[in-house]
């Protein structure tokens, strides 16, 4: 997957435009440098990435959402899909986990996630270039994650998290032969509130590090679109115990795992930056206030 993510990466910039995302929300294809706001002060990103969804992985060769660069298409049989395959398998495993730990009867989650109904589900791989400046300097914002689960593996430092209550971001450590596992705001939202959508960014890697680039692969484990983003109160005690306990109306009105997809994507984009609500779509479910500071901690 790195291999194809280099390829991809190093083909002409008028190459890969041909499949950009573009502006409206759309999740899979190319992204390129300079396309989303990080702060308030009008810095945008240094990061480029290619999306493959996971629908036109399991249906391959036929096409369900889009086309991709010939360096995707390649490895599409002998390498993407088996990679979403094996990602599918362990994520729906943890999924299953949560289930009975939140009191859920059998199934319920993982009938949000079905693998051969379209979702927004992805493979992503992420360069970041060579950065041996100041850590002031962000690769990605502070956000929580869009969907259920984030399966993410890296070998450069650089991925911080924001613990609850806390204004000092720590650094999570890339370990070989280990993933990170983030959980994201459709969770969160099913468990009203029980399962925590935990606030991170990224900065350029520390120390010597900062002098490579910075390569990263991700599985995105994102609800069926169809499903509508509200707490199983209905079905578990303990959600239903969770939910009482929130300000009201926090989990209502319920919109649609691809609805919500596409508003948190918007809010990035350069062209929707200032749109009326955008604030509050980039923040996703994380109610905690992001420190203006940029300090970090080891």
């Amino acid at each position: 997957m790195f291999e194809m993510g280099r390829e991809t990466m190093s083909l002409p910039l008028e190459e890969k435009r041909k499949f950009e995302q573009g502006l409206d929300g759309a999740s899979f294809g190319y992204k390129g440098t300079g396309s989303q706001v990080l702060d308030s002060r009008g810095n945008l990103d240094v990061t480029e990435f290619i999306n493959v969804s996971k629908d036109d992985a399991l249906a391959w060769p036929a096409l369900v959402h889009r086309t991709y660069p010939s360096t995707v298409a390649e490895r599409m049989e002998s390498t993407i899909k088996p990679f979403v395959e094996k990602s599918l398998a362990i994520n729906h495993s943890l999924i299953d986990v949560l289930n009975d730990r939140l009191g859920l009867p059998k199934g319920t989650l993982a009938e949000f996630h079905k693998a051969h109904e379209h979702s927004g589900c992805i493979a992503r791989v992420i360069r970041a270039p060579p950065h041996p400046v100041p850590e002031e300097k962000l690769f990605l914002s502070a956000h929580t994650d869009y969907g259920s689960l984030s399966f993410l593996n890296n070998r450069l430092g650089g991925l911080q998290v924001l613990p609850p209550g806390s204004d000092r971001w720590f650094y999570v450590k890339p370990l070989p032969g280990h993933a990170i596992c983030n959980i994201g705001d459709a969770l969160n939202i099913f468990s009203g509130g029980i399962l925590r959508s935990n606030i991170h960014r990224v900065v350029p890697p520390p120390k010597d590090q900062a002098q490579y680039e910075r390569w990263s692969l991700v599985y995105f484990t994102r609800p069926n679109d169809t499903v509508e983003l509200r707490p199983q109160a209905e079905k578990s005690a303990k959600i239903a115990e969770a939910v009482a306990k929130a300000p009201p109306g926090k989990y209502e009105p319920g919109m649609t795992s691809a609805e919500w997809l596409v508003r948190r994507i918007r809010a990035k984009r350069v062209a929707h930056y200032n749109d009326p609500g955008s604030e509050k779509d980039r923040r996703g479910t994380g109610d905690t206030v992001v420190p203006a500071t940029t300090t970090t901690y080891a």
